[in-house]
């Protein structure tokens, strides 16, 4: 019945719109003809099986390692994309030849064995990666990166990279490092965060700013932080300084916020 009133209402609306007068509408000149269209439901969604194959947990044997590390070169090209996949299906038993990735001659490759680790969940990687952040003579991309996805796979260990990175001569570096810091829910990069805020350029400052901020909690002064100048940010760390000297030794970092909800 409801379809057939829609039908209906949707004639009486092209008949308006074409210019036909309201007193027309339903006389016997312009009759109103309901019509049903059937309806046919769609097919339930059947359940398709899980036909992924699942990553290598048996340690590699010597041979397999070798056949891995053969797989470095193709990490960059028109197969790496199939190289990738190649480790990641080999699992974390592959870790200790893919690492070496990282020293090779290609930043594409050196990027590529980063991505390949965070996409298999290699933990066992986070020693290399935390090596190539720190290392200054590394591309900052690639380091950015080597903290970003160290990160995401061991926190814990992370901090003391983070320190190393924040006194970086590059300030897109010292940046990874301050906005990276906010993801480390731990006590030990505050005092790394808290000086970058008098950093040289403001994009550096604000990220350490923000990440405190997050990380903390806490509140301090209005400032107009986004205009200020290295001088006014020196004046206004000391409140950070004072802070973190009074409750370092009672703080907890608290828990992080829920998506939707306010606290």
């Amino acid at each position: 019945m409801f379809r057939r009133i829609v039908i209906a209402v949707w004639g009486v609306v092209l008949a308006v719109g074409s210019g036909l007068p309201g007193d027309l509408l339903a006389g016997e000149q312009y009759p109103v003809i309901l019509a049903q269209i059937p309806y046919e439901a769609p097919p339930k969604q059947q359940d398709v099986p899980d036909m992924s194959v699942p990553p290598n947990t048996a340690p590699l044997s010597p041979e397999e390692l070798k056949r891995a590390e053969a797989l470095l070169p193709l990490l960059e090209g028109k197969q790496e994309f199939w190289a990738m996949g190649e480790f990641v299906h080999l699992g974390e038993p592959s870790v200790p030849a893919l690492v070496k990735g990282l020293t090779m001659p290609s930043p594409r490759i050196r990027y590529n064995t980063i991505e390949t680790l965070s996409m298999m969940k290699g933990v066992s990687g986070v020693p290399a990666l935390l090596q190539t952040a720190k290392d200054p003579n590394e591309l900052p991309r690639v380091r950015e990166h080597a903290l970003r996805v160290a990160i995401r796979l061991d926190a814990a260990k992370t901090p003391e990279a983070i320190e190393v990175m924040s006194k970086d001569q590059n300030p897109s570096v010292r940046k990874a490092a301050a906005f990276e810091s906010r993801y480390v829910r731990l006590k030990a990069v505050i005092p790394t965060l808290i000086p970058m805020i008098t950093d040289d350029e403001r994009f550096v400052a604000m990220s350490a700013l923000h990440s405190l901020w997050i990380v903390t909690r806490h509140e301090t002064e209005f400032h107009d932080w986004d205009t200020s100048t290295k001088q006014d940010r020196q004046a206004w760390v000391s409140e950070w300084v004072e802070w973190w000297a009074s409750n370092k030794d009672a703080f907890e970092i608290p828990e992080p916020r829920r998506a939707g909800k306010s606290s």
